[in-house]
């Protein structure tokens, strides 16, 4: 079955959550308008470009100029606003799915008891492995409709729109929400939900570890892999009490707010809106960091770090010691 068929059934069947979706069939569809106007308006203009390349043509009749009207004017602005709402709508519900997880005290058992006779636990789980295959197949669905761009117009334009979404973070594989996602999958799974079989379209969430790095891992049942490498870039260890900058570049905490030029007690957002990300260089990157605690707790069940400095593992009484030995220097 192809793939637009099947991204199709995939978004017909989550109707009921009235998510939104890609216009993927509406998409192909300007791409094939596109094919037949060049190909009526090279045709005409094909004996011009015979006598010009001396008898021979370099491109295919039925490629588009670099600059198309017929595309350039609205298939990359309905993508554009597609995606956008994509990204917001998982943004949205993935946030509202790890607040509920994550509540405690009476705020927990307020939670609880109201989502109670829903079986909650369980629609938790369930919820946020939907919003994990919903993030990954509109994602692959992203990259086919370029790849498709790029086909009908001989050029790398659709990669070039691509690599500007990522600069505008409208990329939805940058949300520091699937990485949480991710781990909170794994956590559960675990946890409370080992019998539970995976959606047709997702291969599951693991925590991977090479020469001892950790990554995390996704598959989606389309040859596509996701690695998100969970090494500091800055101390080079594993992350610890990580955080996402808006690039979707993982670091520490204490790392990242010494980037960031603060400290720990003002905290990441204070740092000034000039300070750049370690590795992207890109500005601004600070003020909308997200603290990955569901990927705090799956790396402190799983792997249990060393400070690189006082060599102390880093539970409670070892993030203390460290703190003293800062201090102290």
């Amino acid at each position: 079955m192809k793939f637009c068929k099947r991204y199709q059934e995939y978004m017909q069947a989550q109707e009921k959550k009235k998510l939104p979706a890609l216009g993927f069939k509406k998409l192909k569809k300007i791409l094939k308008r596109c094919s037949r106007h060049t190909t009526s308006s090279s045709s005409s203009s094909s004996s011009q470009s015979l006598l010009n390349n001396g008898g021979s043509s370099s491109l295919p009749l039925n490629t588009c100029p670099d600059q198309c009207p017929v595309c350039d004017g609205t298939f990359f602005p309905s993508l554009l606003t597609e995606m956008s709402a994509v990204l917001g709508c998982f943004n949205q519900r993935a946030q509202k799915l790890l607040d509920l997880h994550l509540a405690s005290g009476f705020r927990k058992y307020f939670f609880w008891f109201k989502g109670k006779s829903k079986g909650s636990h369980n629609t938790l789980i369930q919820e946020g492995k939907d919003l994990v295959t919903y993030a990954l197949i509109n994602a692959v669905a992203i990259r086919k409709i370029l790849k498709k761009y790029d086909k009908v117009h001989y050029s790398k334009q659709g990669q070039m729109f691509k690599s500007q979404v990522q600069s505008m973070h409208k990329e939805i594989l940058q949300s520091p929400w699937l990485c949480e996602l991710m781990a909170f999958h794994i956590n559960l799974r675990e946890t409370k939900d080992k019998s539970r079989k995976a959606h047709a379209f997702f291969g599951g969430c693991s925590l991977t570890f090479k020469d001892g790095k950790p990554a995390l891992t996704c598959e989606l049942l389309d040859s596509t892999n996701i690695d998100i490498d969970l090494t500091c870039s800055i101390c080079l260890d594993t992350v610890f009490d990580p955080v996402s900058l808006t690039c979707g570049h993982i670091f520490c905490y204490i790392c990242a707010c010494s980037a960031a030029s603060v400290s720990i007690v003002d905290g990441i957002k204070a740092s000034d809106s000039k300070k750049k990300c370690p590795l992207c260089r890109e500005s601004g990157v600070y003020e909308g960091a997200v603290r990955l605690e569901e990927l705090n707790i799956l790396l402190g069940r799983k792997y249990d770090p060393i400070c690189s400095i006082t060599k102390l593992s880093l539970n409670f009484e070892g993030v203390l010691a460290c703190i003293v030995s800062f201090v102290s220097v």
